[in-house]
Order: structure tokens, then sequence, then C-alpha cells
């Protein structure tokens, strides 16, 4: 897998036997190379060898042109959008080696795959999400739980016959990107820099198996809220036609499959109003589960609820946070099945999520009826998103070791 940036370096192409690697000149340097086999047992894929690529080293760039500030992004206005930032880091996995090599850091660019390759004809692979913020002092940035998110993927890879980085692997990775792209993280209070971990099948295969090569990498990008209401209370739909897991299948775990599947449910909600939906479970049809990207509570006088993981729901980080916290302000915390009418039975409902926060529910509708929760600041939702956020953000003192500095 080769990267494209506007940085020239050279990229060794490893191949059994000869190699000639050719790299035209220009201000984007693209890398060309033909691996002529010989003498190689068992009669390996010339196709396969085609695709095999080293890692791509970072040359020493000039940054002297670079705006410490992060440009002309408008800090007050920063919606949940792709802003391209400065690096990316990159490691593969042969998967006859067994384990990722050391990974490097290259500019955010376009990335060259076989047309064949697992991730495209299969849909083999993972992602995550986790936020880097800048600390009130200014003395650095903080990540929240990341180590989490690196055991999230690992099980995630065993689910999907991938290798993972190591914790120590991902977490390395992760402040490495930070640190490449640190005039991207917003001001304290403005937003985060949205870290995106990818795990994908990039090597050529034609029948229907594991990939033979990985790649790992991680892009960022500043953001501010995830839906347009901003830090207001959203409104959300029920959702009886489509399901979004199934017993046995993969809704236990972040793969990319199981996102473009939620789009047309999604869609034709946001299309009538509603910033998202609820989807039920695929047996009874009875228990809500979670939203296309985020897990759900339900607040019904001093007991708090929220759908048990147990294989068709995503084990978000900020659920288990939220779920902690909340025993911490005195309230019981059940994780259980949540049916309809537990619901719209309750006091108060709010979503969790990286991207979302702590984001309360304003209205959910049922077959037709709108039901309403409590909103506001005197809320269960709101004393846990500032709790949750002012240990994110290094401004409250984090008694449980949740967070990780990068200096």
């Amino acid at each position: 897998m080769a990267v494209l940036s506007s940085a020239r370096r050279v990229l060794p192409w490893a191949c059994n036997g000869q190699a000639l690697a050719r790299v035209s000149g220009g201000a984007l340097g693209t890398v060309r190379a033909l691996c002529v086999a010989t003498g190689r047992s068992g009669g390996g894929s010339l196709l396969q060898s085609r695709w095999r690529s080293s890692l791509p080293q970072l040359d020493p760039v000039d940054r002297s042109d670079e705006d410490s500030s992060g440009g002309d992004i408008d800090w007050d206005n920063l919606g949940f959008g792709l802003t391209p930032t400065d690096y990316m880091y990159v490691m593969r996995c042969p998967q006859a080696d067994g384990g990722f090599a050391r990974g490097e850091l290259s500019r955010y660019g376009n990335v060259e795959l076989s047309p064949s390759s697992g991730v495209l004809n299969y849909g083999q692979g993972l992602f995550e999400g986790l936020k880097a913020y800048r600390r009130a002092d200014g003395a650095g940035y903080m990540l929240f739980r990341p180590e989490e998110n690196a055991r999230r993927m690992q099980a995630g890879a065993e689910r999907m016959c991938m290798p993972a980085p190591s914790v120590e692997q991902f977490v390395h990775a992760v402040k490495q990107t930070v640190l490449a792209n640190t005039r991207w993280v917003p001001p304290q209070g403005k937003g985060a820099l949205y870290i995106r971990p990818l795990l994908i099948g990039s090597g050529a295969i034609l029948g229907l198996a594991p990939a033979p090569e990985y790649t790992f990498m991680i892009y960022a990008s500043p953001v501010g809220t995830y839906f347009k209401e901003g830090m207001s209370a959203i409104h959300l739909l029920v959702e009886e036609e489509f399901h979004r897991a199934m017993p046995g299948g993969t809704g236990g775990v972040k793969t990319i499959t199981n996102y473009a599947p939620v789009l047309k449910a999604q869609m034709d909600a946001k299309s009538k109003g509603f910033a998202d939906v609820l989807y039920l479970d695929s047996v009874h049809k009875r228990y809500v589960e979670e939203a296309s990207s985020c897990n759900l509570f339900v607040l019904k006088g001093e007991t708090v609820a929220t759908p048990a993981t147990a294989g068709t729901i995503l084990p978000g980080i900020t659920r288990r946070s939220i779920i902690e916290l909340a025993r911490d302000c005195g309230y019981q915390v059940e994780e259980r099945l949540v049916s309809v009418d537990d619901l719209i039975g309750a006091d108060e409902v709010f979503c969790t999520g990286t991207a979302v926060g702590v984001t309360p529910v304003s209205t959910v509708t049922y077959q037709g009826t709108r039901y309403e929760f409590r909103t506001g600041e005197d809320t269960l939702s709101r004393k846990l998103y500032n709790t949750l956020t002012s240990i994110q953000m290094g401004l409250a003192e984090d008694k449980k070791g949740w967070t990780v500095a990068i200096d």
C-alpha cells in the first residue's frame, strides 16, 4: 500500500528476487515498482507481490510555512466534518509475519489499494474513534481511555480474522498522530481533535478468505458537536422496519460493515426532522438496542437502565464511563433488556458516545406518537456531561486514572 503525499520521499518496495523502483519527480512524488520474482518456491503470485510494499518513511519536511494556529478555522462554529490535517500514521502487517512492524508518520493524503484488497471486496475492516483535548493550562493534551479503544479493536479483529496492534502500539500511534497535528487541536472548550484509527485488509485476495496483508492507519480532524442541534436536546425515531444487528452477527464489534446499512433508515428519519433513529432487537422487535452511532440510557426515578451488550450492541467506552459516573452519583444502574415501554415511560433519556458525548433526548416518536422527556440544566445527563468533560479536558482531578497526558 503506497501513500501519496505532497512531501517528496523514496519508498522502498520489498519483494522476493529483484526489484526495480522508479520515483518520478515533481511536488507529488509517484512511486511505481516492478518486482521480478526469481527462484521462489511454491510459485508465488506476481499480483500479490505487486501490492506488497514497505512502510512509507517520513523525510524531514519544512514546516516553516505552517500556521501554528490551525489556519482559518472558525473554532466557534466547528461542526462534525472532515478538516484534513497535516499527518497520518501508518504501519503494516503481512499475515505470515504475525505482527505489526514499527509504524511511521506520513503526510496526510490519498492511499493506493489493490482493487482486489480484502477491505474493498469483503469489507474486512474495523475502525475506532477517540478524542484529544487541549489542556486548559496549555501544558499539553489529554486522551481519554485510549487503551480501551485498543482492546476493543483487538476484540473486533479476532471476530473479523485480522491481526491487531498491541495496546502499546495503538496508544503510541495515537500519541504520535496528535503530536504531529497539534496545531489542529481546538482551543479549550471549542471542541477536540477527533482521532480515527483504521485497521483494514489491504492485501490482494480473490477468493473469500482473510487478506494476506493488513494496514493500520490513523488520521485526525478537529471537530465540534456531532448533531446539528449542537448541545441542544435531540429528537429520535424508533425504527421498526430495519435492524442494525442480529444475534450471532457483528453488532458488538466496530466493523465498517455495520455502518452503511443504517444509512437508509437514518436518512429517512433526518428527512422527517429527526436527528437519528433507535433500533429494536431483530428477534422480538420490542427491545431498544442503540442508535446509529451511540448507546442509549433511560432514567426512571433513581434507576438508570441501558441495554445490555450481548453481541448486538457496541460496548461503548463512553457508555462504560457513564455507568461508573452514574453509580458514583448514587444512582442504581442496570444493564438489561430495555423495552419500548421502558423507553416511553422514562423520565429522562440520553445518548452517549465518543462523537456525541452525552446528548439529551427531548422526544422519541414511536408508531406515530411523540413522547417527551425532561431536559435542561437540572438533569442527570447534564450533570454527567459536566463531570465527564471536566475529566476529559483536565479541569477536574482524574481519580479513576482514565486520562493519558501528551506533553
